[in-house]
């Protein structure tokens, strides 16, 4: 495996995997097989309502914590949100299983952001999670709560693959030192992903098929990837990314797929925005 360092000093694999859209009845098996196939970076939140399979999957695999790279998610809270953060995180640590987590990131930038993040800051200080990050959150946002706060986010998990590349964001953010993660790698095989044509040809000169092409593309660009899957044996194959090498012109050619625009939803949409900022877990 290879890592990438966050800015506080703490090692982050570059590959994971991530449990968005897994049912709560299939979590803990396609968790465990993950864990089985290699994987050490586990991604949840409180939104996907599968943390306790994840925790179980977790305690059942016998692997050491400090081996282990585990991030959830904090979803928007009501007023008092610095209160009610701390109170979702204590809940999500208990459905994990845990005594801490290694990454904790604010999974939508809105409500009391700024709450929510003071609450953030203190558990980060009292070791409670390792490093803390965003999600969702568009350059300006994430500048405004770099710049209004003490600690800045480790990690901004964002929609990123080969149609929306988020090249300068990624830029912008290295010069914050906030690491990127993809989040819809595979852009859930919209823009029929898996049989577009330069990406097959490009899989075909490496011996690789389309998923692992775009994951090595991700990884190559220093992007941490989170795929997904419920099938044993595609686990193992999106794990088998990190023995090539995709060439400058490669990288160039993939670079030409990009349309500068999300393929699921635009959070600066308002009634995008009123529908995250006014859901609530369990409503």
């Amino acid at each position: 495996m290879q890592y990438v360092t966050l800015n506080n000093g703490v090692e982050m694999p570059l590959l994971g995997f991530g449990v968005f859209q897994i049912p709560a009845e299939d979590t803990e098996r396609a968790v465990s097989e993950a864990l089985a196939a290699g994987y050490r970076l586990l991604d949840t939140a409180a939104a996907y309502v599968n943390e306790e399979a994840v925790g179980r999957a977790i305690k059942s695999s016998g692997i050491a914590r400090e081996d282990l790279f585990v991030t959830t998610k904090l979803w928007v809270q009501d007023a008092p949100a610095q209160d009610n953060s701390r109170r979702a995180f204590e809940t999500s640590l208990s459905k994990l299983g845990l005594d801490h987590l290694d990454l904790y990131l604010m999974h939508q930038p809105f409500g009391d952001v700024y709450g929510q993040w003071r609450a953030m800051e203190a558990l980060n200080r009292e070791g409670l999670t390792k490093a803390i990050g965003v999600s969702n959150f568009y350059p300006d946002r994430l500048i405004d709560l770099i710049v209004n706060s003490e600690i800045t986010p480790a990690v901004n998990q964002i929609e990123v693959h080969p149609f929306f590349q988020r090249a300068d964001y990624q830029d912008l953010m290295r010069e914050h030192e906030v690491q990127i993660q993809s989040w819809g790698g595979f852009a859930e095989g919209k823009n029929d992903l898996f049989t577009n044509p330069l990406l097959t040809e490009i899989g075909k000169q490496h011996d690789k098929s389309v998923a692992q092409v775009v994951l090595r593309w991700l990884t190559q660009r220093g992007v941490v990837a989170i795929p997904k899957s419920v099938r044993a044996e595609r686990m193992a194959e999106n794990f088998d990314v990190l023995d090539f090498q995709l060439t400058h012109e490669q990288m160039a050619q993939i670079a030409t797929l990009d349309t500068g625009s999300s393929l699921f939803f635009d959070h600066h949409d308002p009634e995008m925005v009123t529908w995250l900022a006014g859901r609530r877990l369990g409503s």
